[in-house]
This record gives structure tokens, sequence and C-alpha cells, in this order.
């Protein structure tokens, strides 16, 4: 049981309408950087939401999360440029592959806890970057997989056309989010709050902690690995970048940005550093001092996330409503 049947039902409607609203954007706002930057913000919200079903809903910091992000782009890539698969095969190879590395990687990171879980992932993370960059047969290491990704059409989408792309973009966005929404408003993702609130008790309670734990990163590798294969897409490849420690550290960037206790603070922190990025490249070459100034800004100042301080605002305000009506 996913989730109780009114809340269900809410969540779909919020997603259809996002979705439409998303559908119809390029048709009121006709501009294709817009567009890229909706595509791209499609992937790194769905890799942001994923890190954040450990880290805000598990208490589990990855530091290597960005692995999976990477490994969704060249696993995506290399079967459409190798094997020659449709795309809907290329997504389930995909799938399938990034929760094999889950499972692989999350069994032997979740036996350590706090800042050894945290830099045993981002170990993991430097393992299949070094990987990347060596083996130039099959990842063209540095210059990253070259040539292009195939696009072939599938039921009547075809995604070398912008408007279908962003279209299935949009679409697995709304999707995976939603997907990810119910699985935190599960029971098990209420068990996955119950164990990073108190680990020992859940243990007490007969909750088999570790399986949990893994589940959880299986889950959020899978989603991290989607967001990577949107990504790659969009560019038409995928390159060391992707699944280098600067990747994680975005996402924990996003996390930071738009909140980690609402569960649409990570999307919404992708759409900021997105937004940040843009604009602070386009207007100065010192780039990382006026980010780095932007999250101190954040870090310092509000002490949480956007989404954080705007839901702590909306709910200090009906609680002054409701001691002045009574």
């Amino acid at each position: 049981m996913m989730a109780t049947r009114p809340n269900l039902v809410r969540d779909v409607a919020i997603a259809a309408v996002a979705l439409i609203i998303l559908l119809l954007l390029p048709y009121v706002w006709p501009s294709k950087m817009v567009n890229d930057l909706i595509i791209r913000v499609s992937a790194f919200a769905l890799f942001a939401t994923s890190l954040n079903l450990l880290v805000g809903y598990t208490g589990m910091v990855s530091f290597g999360h960005g692995m999976f992000f990477g490994f969704g782009a060249y696993a995506f890539g290399l079967s459409m440029q190798r094997l020659g698969v449709s795309i809907p095969m290329a997504f389930l190879i995909t799938v399938v592959s990034s929760a094999l590395l889950g499972l692989v990687v999350g069994a032997i990171s979740i036996r350590l806890k706090d800042i050894y879980f945290s830099f045993i992932t981002l170990a993991f993370q430097m393992l299949l970057y070094s990987t990347v960059i060596a083996w130039v047969p099959l990842t063209g290491g540095d210059q990253g997989l070259m040539g292009g990704i195939p696009r072939p059409p599938f039921l009547g989408i075809d995604l070398s056309i912008e408007a279908h792309r962003y279209a299935f973009a949009v679409t697995i966005m709304v999707i995976g989010l939603l997907i990810l929404r119910q699985i935190v408003e599960s029971p098990f993702g209420y068990t996955l709050r119950m164990i990073r609130d108190n680990s020992e008790r859940a243990t007490f309670l007969g909750i088999n902690v570790f399986r949990a734990k893994l589940t959880a990163f299986v889950i959020a590798g899978v989603f991290g690995a989607i967001g990577g294969m949107v990504m790659a897409l969009f560019v038409s490849g995928a390159y060391p970048e992707f699944v280098n420690w600067t990747m994680s550290g975005e996402g924990i960037f996003m996390i930071m940005l738009g909140g980690l206790s609402t569960f649409v603070g990570p999307a919404a922190g992708a759409l900021i550093l997105s937004l940040l990025n843009d604009v602070i490249t386009r207007g100065t070459e010192h780039h990382g001092l006026f980010l780095g100034a932007v999250i101190l800004l954040f870090a310092l100042g509000l002490r949480k996330g956007v989404t954080d301080f705007v839901a702590d605002w909306f709910r200090l305000r009906r609680e002054a409503s409701s001691r002045s009506g009574s």
C-alpha cells in the first residue's frame, strides 16, 4: 500500500496539473533557452530528490550519489551506441544495471555509519570516475562518449525533435517525482523516518534496519540514474563530469538551497542552482566565488532551504491565526 487513497488522488491531480503547465509552457513562452533550462532541471530534480530520499528521509548523507547520475548517463548512452537497442530497452537496461550497482555499493556502504558511510560512497564514486577515465575504448576517456547518442523513434515519439525531447523529459520528471512522493508517504517512507530519528528503537520494534536502508539506497540510485539518462538524452552524450565528485556536491547544494524537509525542496533547489549557474556564468568569470557567496547566504542567513523557510512561515501564520481566533 503506497499511500492513502485521498492522498494518492491529490498527488496524481497535482502531478497532472504540473505536467500540463510544463507541456504548455513552450507555447506560452517559446524560447529555446527556457526549454533547455527545463530539461536540465528535469534531470537534476530527479537526481536531487533521489538523494534526499537518503539524506532527508533516512539520515544517510551520501557524498557519492553522483556515481548513479553518471552511471545512468553512460549506461544509457552505451546501450544505444553499442547495442543498438530501442530507447525503452535502453531505459530498462539503465534501470536494472543501476539497481545492481546500488545493491552492491549499498550492501558494503550501509554497514558503516555517519561520516564513514559518507566517505565510502565518495570512494566508490571516485573508483567509477577513474574507471571512466581509464577505459578509453569503452567510455571515450576524458573526452566522453563520442559520436552522439542515437535517438530512434518509438511509439510515435521522435526525440531528435526538440519539442518531443522536451515533452519526454518533463513527463519522465513528473512521473518519477510522483513515484518518489508515493514512496516517502508510504509505510516504508515512515519506516525510513523512524530509522533516521532512532535506528535503535526501530530495531527494537522488529524493523530490519539494514534491509530498509539498502532498499532506500537502491531506489535512490535508480532514480538518480534516470536523471542521468535524461541529461544524456539532452546533451546527446555522457561525460566524466557527470560521474565526478562535483556532481554529488551539486546534489547536496540543491538540497541545501531548496530544503530537505519538504518533498519539493530538492526540485526547487535544482531550479535555483541551474538559474544561478546560468546567470552567474553570463555575468562574471568568477563563477565559483559568487555561487559560494550565495550558498553561504542560505547556510548562515536563512539556515534552511527556500521551501523550508516558506513552509515554516505558513505554519507560524496558521498558529498565530489559531491563537488569535481562540
